[in-house]
């Protein structure tokens, strides 16, 4: 397998502490919570109502009767990832589930947990709280303190380990180079807001895909570890580093993947998951690859037939597009003298699909329409076509019907002028052969006379 290019990125932006950020103030959340059962066998899953406060300002939260304290959670975000993520954003879906702390399974990071057991500051409960919106996916480990106020309506939380993307469903045609922009935050466990002399710590990084049942490896790496990256020969490049190293916490880092010249078969949903010693935050991340299609239709501008006879066969050829689920192809009639649309009669069908080198598809629709009448002259056909990529648009091409003898001269009378033309000037030649015969004698005896 052929190593992965790693590109290292330095970033400018260090995050600090500000005592007002943008965003929401209060997120109505979700805790889920499996039910195990006799013999590993689950019994269900259970559904609590839980508040998360991103932002208050003095005095105590609002109180909550309504929900149990330890999940009307009072959030300490001093990186500012929760609130700054949603500027902007649609009220996203909020889900919490709890987490424990443990070494990464996979090989490559064994580097970042060379001890077996997980340090004190990893002690306590955590939860891990996902969020998703069509502008964001967050994933965030919360260690909930161990030392809350009593009595207390809430529990404090601190953001630990943050991992997000504004990407979380990409767009992009065959060919076209793909972002997926993933960023996260670290917080070191009871942080108290001194400098840390050591810096942020290891990390890794991993991509994942997984499409159609199947996963595949895009990038594994351990930046400061030394280890080699890991991956597929697909030309990916991942940014993987500490945005700023040496400074207090917390820390902020850079983990977007760049994908060039991307083809179908790379479409599917993407896992990037920020691996710290003990902990680990996962994003899923969709890319989709669409391209809209051509519609021309055959023959063009105008169709011809005789009254009582059927037109020739029209075929709309829709070429090039992506993907080949979600293709609508309809054929319709528009009548000339009364107006209006509808279904076009007849025998339709289509060809099977041609695939291109670049991924993209290619398909005919054919109609057989039925005999016309004098009443259908100057009506049009039209192919009608609708694709995923095309949104609520609709593509369509269309052929004018003219019906002989109803507007000019029908094709038998071009015909029959055409003789009539064709015998007459004969008659002409002719009758000038004659003339021409006759001078000569003429002249002749006018001559012998003198």
């Amino acid at each position: 397998m052929k190593p992965m290019c790693l590109l290292l990125a330095l970033g400018i932006l260090a995050v600090r502490w500000a005592t007002a950020r943008p965003g929401p103030s209060v997120l109505e959340c979700w805790f889920v919570e499996e039910q195990g059962g006799g013999g590993g066998m689950l019994r269900g899953v259970t559904k609590r109502p839980a508040v998360l406060l991103l932002r208050q300002g003095p005095g105590e939260p609002p109180s909550r009767p309504d929900l149990d304290s330890s999940l009307y959670l009072k959030v300490y975000d001093p990186a500012g990832s929760l609130g700054d993520s949603l500027k902007g954003s649609a009220a996203p879906n909020c889900e919490l589930n709890r987490y424990v702390p443990s070494p990464a399974a996979s090989d490559w990071a064994a580097g970042l947990t060379p001890e077996p057991h997980s340090p004190r500051s990893l002690d306590g409960t955590w939860l891990v709280l996902s969020l998703s919106s069509p502008q964001v996916r967050l994933s965030s480990l919360l260690q909930l303190s161990q030392s809350q106020p009593v009595p207390s309506s809430f529990t404090i939380a601190t953001a630990v380990l943050t991992v997000l993307s504004h990407s979380p469903a990409a767009l992009v045609g065959p060919g076209k180079n793909a972002t997926l922009d993933l960023s996260f935050t670290y917080l070191p466990p009871n942080w108290d807001g001194v400098p840390s002399s050591l810096g942020p710590p290891p990390f890794g990084l991993e991509w994942r895909r997984q499409h159609r049942g199947t996963g595949q490896l895009l990038l594994a790496v351990t930046p400061g570890l030394g280890g080699q990256a890991l991956g597929s020969p697909e030309g990916a490049v991942a940014f993987a580093a500490w945005d700023e190293e040496g400074v207090e916490g917390p820390w902020s880092g850079n983990g977007t993947l760049l994908l060039p010249l991307v083809k179908p078969h790379q479409e599917g949903t993407y896992l990037a998951t920020v691996h710290l010693p003990h902990l680990q935050a996962q994003v899923a991340l969709e890319l989709e690859i669409q391209k809209p299609p051509k519609v021309t239709l055959t023959p063009s501008p105008v169709v011809w037939a005789y009254p009582g006879q059927a037109p020739p066969e029209l075929l709309c050829l829709i070429s090039h597009f992506y993907p080949p689920e979600k293709l609508e192809v309809a054929w319709e009639f528009w009548n000339g003298t009364r107006g209006g649309s509808k279904a076009a009669g007849g025998q339709a069908w289509r060809s099977s699909y041609r695939y291109h080198p670049d991924g993209t598809v290619s398909i005919s629709a054919y109609l057989r329409p039925p005999p016309v009448t004098v009443e259908q002259h100057g009506s049009r056909y039209v192919c009608r076509v609708h694709h995923s990529s095309l949104k609520t648009k609709k593509l369509s091409a269309q052929v004018s019907l003219e019906v002989a003898g109803v507007s000019g001269p029908s094709l038998e009378d071009g015909v029959g002028l055409f003789l009539s033309a064709f015998l007459l000037l004969g008659m002409i030649k002719g009758m000038g052969w004659v003339v021409s015969f006759l001078s000569p004698s003429t002249d002749t005896k006018e001559k012998k006379s003198h």
